[in-house]
C-alpha cells in the first residue's frame, strides 16, 4: 500500500515538472483590416451591386439607397439659397427709384396737410381768445395741428431711410443668411452622394448584413471590407513571451491543425500594454503568469489566401 502510495506521488511530481517546463504558448486568430460602412441616413435599400466574398475595387459601387427624400430636400434647400440671394442683393442694390418718388410724395402731402391744419389753428386762435368759438373746438385744431406735423415727420423719415439705403448691419445678416443656406444645400449635397454607397479601398465584401428592401436605421452597418495587401495575426501573448518580446520583433506562425505544417513569417505591429485579463490577484507572484496580452502580428503576402477567422500559434523563436 506504501509503495503503491509512492509510485502516485512520484507521478504527480513529474506531472507538475512537466507542466512547469512546458514553453508558454501564443494562441490567436487570422483577421484583416475591416472598413465598416454605415447607413449615412434611414432609407430603403434599392440596388445591391455586390456580393459576399467579392473583390471589389476602390470605387466600385456597391449599395444605393432611395434618393427621393433627400433629393426634395435638396432642393428645398436651394430654393432657400435663391431666396437669401435675391434678399442680399436687394440690400446691396438698395430702394428702387419708385419707392423713393412715392415717399417723395407722401412727404409733400403730410407737409400740406400740416400747414393747412396749423393755418386752421392760427385763425381759431384770436376767435379763441375772444370766446367767439367753443374751446373744445380750439383744442380739436391744435391736436390736428400737432397730428399733421407728426405725419410730415414720419414720412421725411421713411425718405430719409430710403435715400440713406441699407445698413451695414442688415447687409451683414443678409450675408451670414446666405452664407448659412449655401452651406445647408452643401450638406445636403453630400449626403445625397453618400446615399450610393462606393467601396473606399480595394479589399474583399466580407459581410451585408441587410438585403434588398431593407430599411436600416442611421448608423447600422451595411457593408463590411477586408482589406490590405495580407492579414495580421491576433494573438495573446502569456507574460513569458510578452517581457521579451517587442514591436518589430519578427516571428512566425502556423495553422493549428495544418497537417502541411507551413509556417509563416511575421513581424508584431502592435502589443498592448494592458493585459486583457486582470483579476486583483493576479499582479504579482505566480499568478502574474497567467496575464495575457495582445498582440498583432503583420503577415506577408503568402497568407493571403488563408480563411479568416482561422486558429493559430506563435512559434516560439522561429521554432515548433
Amino acid at each position: 500500500m506504501n509503495k503503491r502510495r509512492g509510485f502516485l506521488v512520484i507521478g504527480m511530481l513529474l506531472s507538475l515538472a512537466a507542466c512547469r517546463g512546458q514553453a508558454p504558448q501564443a494562441l490567436g486568430t487570422l483577421e484583416w483590416d475591416r472598413v465598416t460602412l454605415p447607413a449615412p441616413a434611414s432609407e430603403r435599400i434599392v440596388r445591391i451591386d455586390v456580393r459576399e466574398g467579392q473583390q471589389v475595387a476602390a470605387g466600385a459601387p456597391l449599395m444605393q439607397l432611395e434618393l427621393t427624400y433627400a433629393q426634395s430636400q435638396l432642393a428645398a434647400l436651394q430654393g432657400q439659397a435663391a431666396q437669401s440671394t435675391a434678399a442680399l442683393s436687394e440690400l446691396h442694390n438698395g430702394p428702387r427709384s419708385e419707392d423713393i418718388a412715392q415717399a417723395r410724395a407722401a412727404l409733400g402731402a403730410a407737409q400740406a396737410q400740416a400747414r393747412e391744419a396749423q393755418a386752421y389753428y392760427a385763425r381759431l386762435q384770436p376767435l379763441g381768445t375772444r370766446q367767439l368759438v367753443a374751446a373744445s373746438e380750439l383744442d380739436r385744431a391744435r391736436a390736428a395741428a400737432q397730428s399733421a406735423q407728426a405725419d410730415a415727420g414720419r414720412a421725411d423719415a421713411a425718405l430719409a431711410e430710403l435715400l440713406h439705403g441699407s445698413r451695414i448691419e442688415q447687409v451683414a445678416q443678409g450675408e451670414a443668411a446666405l452664407a448659412s443656406a449655401q452651406a445647408n444645400v452643401s450638406a445636403q449635397a453630400v449626403l445625397l452622394g453618400k446615399l450610393a454607397l462606393v467601396a473606399p479601398r480595394a479589399g474583399r465584401v466580407d459581410s451585408l448584413p441587410y438585403k434588398l428592401g431593407d430599411q436600416p436605421a442611421q448608423g447600422a452597418p451595411l457593408a463590411v471590407l477586408l482589406v490590405g495587401e495580407a492579414p495580421y495575426a491576433r494573438v495573446y501573448l502569456p507574460q513569458a513571451l510578452r517581457n521579451r518580446l517587442q514591436v518589430g520583433d519578427a516571428l512566425q506562425v502556423q495553422l493549428q491543425g495544418d497537417a502541411a505544417t507551413q509556417v509563416y513569417p511575421g513581424r508584431i505591429r502592435m502589443i498592448r500594454s494592458e493585459p486583457v485579463f486582470t483579476p486583483y490577484f493576479a499582479l504579482t507572484g505566480q499568478d502574474a503568469e497567467r496575464l495575457s496580452y495582445l498582440a498583432e502580428i503583420s503577415l506577408g503576402k503568402e497568407a493571403a489566401t488563408l480563411p479568416v477567422g482561422a486558429p493559430l500559434k506563435v512559434l516560439d523563436d522561429g521554432r515548433r
